[in-house]
């Protein structure tokens, strides 16, 4: 009878640290796919309104790309189409500061989950793969050319 006791013991031992150890590895695989795991890629291209840098602990590079288009966000309402995004890299962050205003492309990673450090979006921009000047109206531009180089 006292035989029964100590195996009971080591078979609920051993079934203890079965279940913490399929506990451990689902928190990590779960951890590894909402943080880390590269759910998507792209390219988005639109005109850059901003980019800052800001962040109380955490200081990141967040910027806001304005795309060609409306959404519609509620029923009979319009909003221009707008793409939020993170930087993680200081050389793209400071191209991307002095382009304000021009049409750019950026290539992004999404994820499924933010990280504090990462930035404040899921979508992290990676690469620049395009800058151009924003052309609205050629024609005007040249006009008024001399004008702006006179007044400097």
């Amino acid at each position: 009878m006292d035989d029964l006791k100590p195996k009971k013991k080591r078979i609920l031992r051993k079934g203890l640290r079965w279940f913490l150890g399929i506990l451990i590895l689902a928190l990590g695989i779960f951890i590894y796919v909402h943080f880390y795991y590269v759910f998507g890629t792209g390219v988005k291209s639109g005109e850059l309104n901003y980019l800052v840098y800001k962040g109380i602990i955490f200081k990141t590079y967040e910027g806001k790309l304005i795309q060609a288009g409306f959404r519609a966000d509620k029923p009979n309402g319009l909003q221009s189409n707008q793409f939020n995004f993170s930087v993680k890299n200081e050389k793209i962050a400071t191209q991307l500061m002095i382009s304000g205003g021009k049409n750019v492309q950026l290539h992004y990673k999404e994820y499924f989950g933010v990280l504090p450090w990462r930035g404040h979006t899921k979508f992290i921009v990676d690469s620049i793969v395009a800058i151009e000047e924003r052309t609205d109206n050629p024609d005007l531009e040249k006009e008024l050319t001399p004008y702006i180089l006179e007044s400097m």
